[in-house]
């Protein structure tokens, strides 16, 4: 790689995106759940990079290993949908098919990179424009329907024990369909508080997929959590401390119990810088 080719690289972030509360409050004739969510990301997440070339991918990162390498890959979609040739690398550290953006923030870091956005962004998943964003978001509607949100930075314990759940199982598992929406946002600012009035409806059937969810809510719970709760279709769990060293401490605990867990420690963002050029 040349001089020029390295002042090309063009790095991004793919925070995880992390469903603080996840209501399901319908479901359109086309079959396609319509939900009512507060998301906020993370410092935490996956990184891609983009330089000249062919359009390729390599994969690194403790979960490449986890990830499809082929035609399928999103990151490889994105760039296709937008008519982009890049070589890609990404470096997966965000367990694959976990309720925490995962393929689709892959995808969306890709399309900021490029500078571009496809004609039909729900292609590459209904979470695409809020992962764009990467952003404290309300979203409603199939994922379309965006209203950024002012939040304090949290302090979030993930725990995922290393098991996958499909999201078209636990959709299918859904019992009740037809829920009230989020309640109003608190006017004093306790989110902690408010979070307590909120729920995932997904949280219930993947539980009944996956039991060892519960473990996972325990665990956090145990350690002090003022929130413990799935992410998105799961199996990922969070858990919402005071501060950062509650946090901390909070993940060193678990992981030292639970060696064989994915466990991380961090904080949202308000949001991402743009992508620029470095060498």
């Amino acid at each position: 790689m040349t001089s020029a080719d390295r002042a090309a690289v063009v790095r991004e972030a793919a925070p995880a995106k992390i469903n603080l509360a996840l209501h399901v409050t319908g479901r359109r004739t086309d079959g396609y759940h319509l939900l009512d969510s507060l998301v906020v990301f993370t410092e935490l997440g996956d990184r891609v990079s983009l330089s000249p070339g062919p359009l390729s991918l390599t994969l690194t990162g403790p979960f490449a290993d986890a990830v499809p390498p082929g035609d399928d890959n999103l990151c490889l979609r994105a760039a296709r949908a937008v008519g982009a040739e890049a070589a890609i690398t990404l470096d997966k550290r965000l367990p694959p098919a976990s309720g925490i953006g995962g393929g689709t923030a892959d995808a969306a870091a890709v399309l900021r990179a490029l500078g571009r956005t496809p004609d039909r962004p729900e292609a590459l998943g209904a979470d695409l424009p809020a992962c764009l964003m990467s952003r404290s978001l309300r979203m409603q509607g199939v994922g379309e329907i965006l209203t950024p949100v002012t939040l304090p930075t949290l302090h979030l314990v993930l725990v995922n024990p290393r098991v996958e759940v499909p999201t078209p199982a636990v959709f299918a598992a859904l019992t009740r369909r037809e829920n009230p929406g989020l309640p109003p946002f608190p006017a004093d600012g306790d989110w902690p508080r408010w979070l307590t009035a909120t729920r995932n409806d997904l949280e219930s059937p993947a539980l009944r997929l996956a039991p060892v969810i519960g473990d996972t809510l325990a665990a956090l719970a145990a350690q002090g959590a003022q929130i413990a709760r799935m992410s998105g279709s799961g199996a990922t769990c969070f858990g919402l401390f005071p501060d950062a060293p509650a946090a901390r401490a909070a993940a060193t605990a678990i992981a030292a119990a639970r060696p064989g867990w994915w466990v991380e420690a961090t904080r949202s963002i308000a949001g991402l810088p743009p992508a620029a050029p470095r060498g």
